[in-house]
């Protein structure tokens, strides 16, 4: 996989900040401390080269060459499995470079990785922009960039990311990455059309590169209302077999939107690890009455606190979306959802400020999210209502 192709891959994980209750990385006490213990088994490729790279980085952990393949290796398990302790292994592979002011290049787009899932974005920006000073063609760097300029909502921004990415990756690439900018600036349907030609014309692209722009078409059919053309994306993408956490609790939420969580369950049986799976799993037994329920909500609670008491504020998506669908806690879930929305300003993001609102009964504190509905022109048929039941409350 090149590694704009990892980059790419592990844009939508960035944007959902998918690893709320472990953002906060672990750096180890010295280089030979054991970070994880990883299962080699002849049937098992992907851990056996997670071990193979982590064993390399052990025994050279000075060489730069090796530190990289190891952190990039990394974060393809982060977008795989959503474990987030593979955030703070990529880290310390870096800890010979990480706090350099000028860096190598490419510690300095894996810095720019760590740093944006912890929401530092500004400093994240910094360290792509300079990456891309010192190499115009450094496709994860505009990747990356595409991704946090899209949580902040800079769409013309964003916009720049895919015109400086689009030379250097797949067409199928760089069309789902117009496409999702399209997808929430008002050409939801422009957007879904590229993307299924893009698939249709392009047989031979990649499976990694089909399940990134699959996902893409499944969410902006969703968002237009095809309910049936979604679940058809979200099915074929899962079909390519390929470990992907930001899908399966994509198509975990709209199964949960379709009064489904039944199969929530299934899907995401024994994936728990991952904090945004657990959330889904938790919202899901909720909804079943399954005897599962107390025990998520019991692991989430504590996942949480955990977090709070290291200062990690990069869970307050999740957090408010428990709060207010598990604890029933809208004043909670309100705070949370207005606090996350400063920070980042994606359709889920205005969906649980709307959500916390409406239930809060306090319209106002809905409007930053209105005046991004407004100022970005998105079509959505779950945020539309929301907006007008709250304009009724007024």
């Amino acid at each position: 996989m090149t590694g704009s192709m990892t980059a790419l891959l592990a844009l939508p994980l960035a944007l959902l900040c998918a690893l709320p209750a472990h953002a906060a990385p672990f750096v180890p006490a010295s280089d030979g401390q054991v970070l994880a213990t990883v299962p080699a088994r002849a049937t098992d490729p992907r851990a056996r080269e997670l071990l193979a790279l982590r064993q390399a980085w052990l025994r050279a952990p000075q060489d730069l060459a090796t530190a990289v393949a190891y952190a990039r290796r990394c974060f393809e398990e982060v977008a795989a499995e959503g474990d987030p302790r593979f955030v703070g292994h990529a880290q310390a592979a870096l800890k010979p470079w990480f706090s350099l002011p000028d860096p190598p290049v490419a510690v300095r787009v894996l810095r720019a990785q760590i740093l944006q899932f912890d929401h530092q974005f500004a400093p994240a920006l910094a360290d792509l922009d300079a990456a891309l000073q010192a190499e115009p063609a450094n496709g994860d760097a505009w990747a990356w960039r595409t991704a946090i300029q899209l949580v902040q909502a800079d769409y013309a921004g964003a916009r720049r990311s895919c015109a400086g990415l689009a030379p250097l990756a797949a067409p199928l690439i760089a069309t789902a990455c117009r496409a999702q900018i399209d997808a929430v600036t008002g050409q939801a349907g422009d957007a879904a059309a590229a993307l299924r030609t893009a698939l249709a014309q392009q047989p031979g692209a990649s499976a990694e590169a089909r399940l990134w722009a699959t996902t893409r078409l499944a969410e902006t059919e969703e968002r237009r209302g095809d309910f049936a053309a979604a679940e058809a994306a979200f099915r074929a993408g899962l079909a390519l077999g390929l470990p992907d956490v930001y899908l399966q609790a994509a198509y975990a939420d709209f199964l949960l939107d379709r009064g489904r969580p039944a199969e929530v369950l299934s899907l995401l049986q024994d994936r728990g690890k991952a904090d945004v799976l657990l959330l889904r799993l938790a919202l899901a037994a909720r909804a079943t009455g399954d005897a599962s329920a107390a025990g998520h909500a019991q692991a989430l609670a504590a996942r949480f606190a955990a977090a709070r008491q290291r200062g990690d504020t990069s869970h307050q998506k999740e957090e408010s979306r428990f709060a207010l669908g598990v604890q029933r806690d809208a004043a909670r879930a309100l705070q949370l959802a207005q606090q996350n929305f400063a920070v980042q300003k994606e359709p889920a993001d205005a969906r649980i400020l709307l959500e916390a609102a409406l239930a809060a009964r306090q319209p106002a504190a809905a409007q930053p999210a209105l005046d991004w509905m407004a100022a970005s022109g998105i079509q959505s048929v779950a945020l539309q209502p929301l907006a007008a039941a709250l304009k009724g409350l007024r």
